[in-house]
């Protein structure tokens, strides 16, 4: 019985050592695969790892560049927008709306070698079939008048009117829906007051400039030549060639006609000259319906005087018009007119000034020095005639 225990026993431990056997032999054929499936596992997540940073590298490599031509795309759009945004400031404003009304006039003449050019200015589209206003100056003596248009086409223009007293003309072209200016009330024009002025100085060559500055005075009383010019006075540049062209105020309205001739004896650097638009318009008025400028006078020719002592002073009578209303008056050569409608009169200016407020046909009360002793004459206005240099 001890024996078949001690079997028995035997039995158990091997099948005990039997089992650990069977045992360890599991874990043998178990441990190889365990080891391939790490490695596996490993292999795949350096794999994923590498297709990852690749795959990475690669969507940030794009992501950067494309960021970046967005970035430029949108600050190139930014640039052209902010460019094409760029507020106008009123002299942008005023030479897009008056520039195209702005013309070039060529004064053609002849002499022994034929057509030559005279000269050259500006002048102002007031009405689109055509007819232009300008200096008288500019198209003084000349046999043939081309305008040159901002859009670069010439016409032949016939004259319609001048007036040699106020340095202004009318002229026409063969040409329909032209651009015009506006033209604006020169009586609110302050000192100080922005000044644009636009024409062609020096000719064709810079045809089309803009110039700005200030006003700097207002109805000034410049005389030139006999005659008396109610002027605004600026610092914008005004050169030879811009005389007949535009001076504006920032709402694009013509409130002066320039011109160089005015002003020119002066000299000066930045003393413009532009005859007010307000006496502009009524002479441009009469040039359109008669060809000229009717203005009254009392019909007589003379200079103005002084004696020693200064107690008398007048206009002298050197000839008296006859057929006029100072002839019907009475009135003799070597009188001197000292007053017109009340108001002393102590040159040529002083009369030319008080007739601007009167109409032909008018009657005016006058004070004549004769002989030692003062007399009182009725004149009726009668129209001018006019002397043209």
């Amino acid at each position: 019985m001890d024996e078949f225990k001690s079997n028995e026993v035997k039995d158990v431990r091997w099948e005990s050592i039997g089992s650990e056997d069977a045992n360890i032999k599991f874990r043998k054929n178990k441990r190889p695969i365990s080891i391939r499936g790490f490695f596996k596992v490993v292999a795949f997540i350096l794999i994923a790892a590498i297709t990852g940073g690749l795959s990475g590298a690669y969507v940030i490599k794009k992501y950067n560049k494309s960021n970046t031509n967005n970035y430029q795309s949108s600050n190139l759009s930014q640039n052209n927008t902010s460019s094409a945004e760029s507020p106008k400031n009123a002299i942008n404003k005023v030479a897009e709306a008056v520039g195209p009304a702005v013309v070039g006039i060529n004064n053609k003449g002849e002499d022994f070698w034929g057509t030559v050019n005279k000269g050259s200015g500006s002048g102002i589209i007031f009405d689109p079939n055509g007819y232009i206003v300008t200096n008288y100056h500019v198209i003084q003596g000349a046999s043939k008048v081309y305008v040159k248009l901002s859009s670069g086409k010439v016409f032949e223009a016939k004259l319609i009117g001048y007036d040699a007293r106020s340095d202004l003309a009318v002229i026409k072209i063969n040409a329909n829906n032209l651009p015009t200016a506006k033209l604006g009330d020169s009586s609110k024009v302050r000192v100080g007051d922005m000044a644009i002025a636009i024409g062609n100085p020096l000719g064709e060559e810079f045809a089309g400039s803009v110039t700005a500055g200030i006003v700097s005075a207002v109805n000034r009383k410049m005389q030139y030549e006999g005659s008396i010019y109610n002027v605004i006075q600026t610092d914008a540049a005004i050169n030879p060639g811009n005389s007949g062209g535009a001076l504006c105020n920032e709402n694009g309205e013509v409130i002066g006609i320039n011109s160089l001739k005015i002003g020119s004896e002066a000299n000066a650097e930045g003393m413009g000259f532009a005859i007010t638009i307000n006496e502009a318009k009524g002479i441009i008025d009469s040039l359109m319906n008669y060809g000229k400028v009717k203005r009254p006078a009392l019909g007589v020719l003379g200079q103005s005087v002084s004696s020693r002592d200064g107690k008398i002073q007048g206009f002298y009578v050197n000839e008296v018009v006859p057929g006029s209303g100072a002839a019907i008056a009475g009135v003799k050569p070597t009188d001197i007119i000292t007053e017109v409608d009340n108001a002393k009169v102590t040159s040529f200016e002083d009369l030319a000034a008080v007739l601007d407020k009167h109409k032909i046909g008018d009657s005016v009360p006058c004070k004549i020095w004769r002989d030692g002793s003062t007399i009182q004459v009725k004149i009726k206005l009668s129209e001018m005639k006019e002397t043209n240099k």
